[in-house]
């Protein structure tokens, strides 16, 4: 879970990510403007510019929008920025620790960069959407009861990545369920207590 290959199954970081589908956004350096003396001056007329933009439809936990975006924004600035769900975190912003971790038709993606173009008429739940009438999952609960969230900022990102997994395998073994969350980073190392709540949430039957 820390990036290198676990005991030798060749598992790593790269493989998660190209399991999931999400695309890095490469952001270039700002193009010279006539006048600006630099390149700090340059991005900043850049950004005063008119950015192209698209209308999408996006179905976000159950909720169908219909908004314009800046073709340049990160699905992970829609949800904050416009659609203020801001579960989702923003760690390293360049697709390595998972903190922005949100389900987008069931696969775990990374918002921060995934372009929110590519998003329209697809489905996507982030933490907000896991709640139910007040109502915690069992796996929340899980991760309450074991101590799995430490500071809390990777627990969002940690539980979508550990959603997907439960749905598709309601009885994962330990090797699986790190297998599954090898693309999310705890800095506060709690890895084992993690892996733990997902496999009582199993024992237990409970739905993630």
């Amino acid at each position: 879970m820390d990036g290198k290959t676990e005991k030798g199954r060749g598992l790593t970081r790269r493989d998660f990510l190209e399991g999931t589908g999400a695309a890095l956004v490469v952001a270039g350096a700002a193009p010279k403007f006539a006048g600006a003396e630099s390149s700090e001056e340059a991005a900043t007329l850049q950004a005063a510019g008119t950015a192209p933009r698209t209308r999408i439809r996006l179905t976000v936990n159950g909720t169908e929008h219909r908004i314009e975006v800046e073709d340049r924004w990160t699905l992970n600035e829609v949800l904050r920025d416009q659609l203020e769900l801001t579960g989702s975190k923003i760690g390293c912003n360049r697709g390595e620790c998972g903190a922005c971790t949100v389900l987008v038709d069931g696969e775990p993606t990374y918002s921060c960069s995934t372009l929110a173009v590519w998003m329209d008429g697809r489905a996507i739940e982030t933490v907000e959407g896991l709640e139910q009438d007040d109502e915690l999952t069992p796996l929340q609960q899980a991760f309450i009861d074991h101590d799995a969230a430490q500071c809390g900022f990777c627990t969002p990102g940690q539980l979508m990545a550990a959603t997907a997994l439960l749905e598709r395998n309601a009885s994962p073994n330990a090797q699986e369920v790190r297998e599954a969350l090898v693309g999310n980073l705890c800095r506060c190392s709690n890895y084992n207590a993690i892996v733990e709540a997902v496999l009582v949430t199993a024992r237990t039957g409970g739905a993630p």
